[in-house]
């Protein structure tokens, strides 16, 4: 078998197949964390390991389709894995008065500026785009 048809071979069964794909996705998070530790970065593992495949889908060394449904498995599943911080709430029942109303506050802030600015984000993206399809038949 050559390296092309084993290649190729080995890059439909990510596609089609839910738990390679999060494992992957783990691989790349473990990925992450190595460089943090390697490295001494401020910065948190995952969003190391993001940016690696952020790196790796601009590139086209990776597709869209070899991590799509295990990406889409971990965003079903997310409330899954807020249920430790959730129970480790009830521990502390200093949370449960008006400390805990003040970090709910920034929590609900931040998650509104967050949603905002991806909001501008992929609007000034999608903008872009469109001035860059009207530009580009006058240019060809």
């Amino acid at each position: 078998m050559t390296t092309r048809a084993f290649s190729l071979r080995f890059r439909r069964s990510v596609h089609n197949r839910r738990l390679v794909q999060i494992a992957l996705l783990i691989l790349f998070w473990l990925l992450g964390e190595a460089v943090v530790r390697l490295t001494g970065l401020p910065l948190p593992g995952g969003i190391v390991g993001m940016i690696l495949v952020l790196l790796l889908l601009a590139s086209h060394r990776l597709s869209l389709f070899s991590l799509k449904r295990g990406a889409e498995w971990f965003l079903a599943e997310m409330l899954l894995f807020f249920v430790p911080a959730v129970l480790a709430v009830v521990d502390h029942e200093e949370l449960l008065g008006l400390l805990g109303l003040k970090i709910l506050l920034v929590i609900l802030g931040g998650t509104i500026a967050v949603m905002g600015v991806t909001a501008l984000t992929v609007d000034l993206c999608y903008r872009w785009r469109e001035r860059d399809d009207r530009v580009e038949p006058l240019l060809g």
